[in-house]
């Protein structure tokens, strides 16, 4: 499974790691991709999609509403 997460106030280097490390700990998540271009973050496993968007917004970033669950 995958989640892709809106995320918005993400500009550099710094941004993508503190996501990275947020989400990277939580359990069922096996990986993190950060896109800065496209705002979005992919993550690989089977997170609570609860958790993962608290641990972004705890980061200081803003998580849209409505995320895309897929299969994979």
């Amino acid at each position: 499974m995958s989640m892709v997460l809106e995320v918005h106030g993400m500009s550099c280097a710094h941004c993508v790691s503190a996501i990275t490390s947020a989400v990277a700990t939580l359990p069922g998540v096996t990986d993190v991709d950060v896109d800065l271009a496209g705002s979005v973050v992919r993550i690989s496993g089977t997170p609570s999609q609860t958790a993962v968007t608290e641990a972004i917004e705890d980061a200081g970033y803003a998580v849209a509403s409505g995320a895309s669950s897929q299969a994979g």
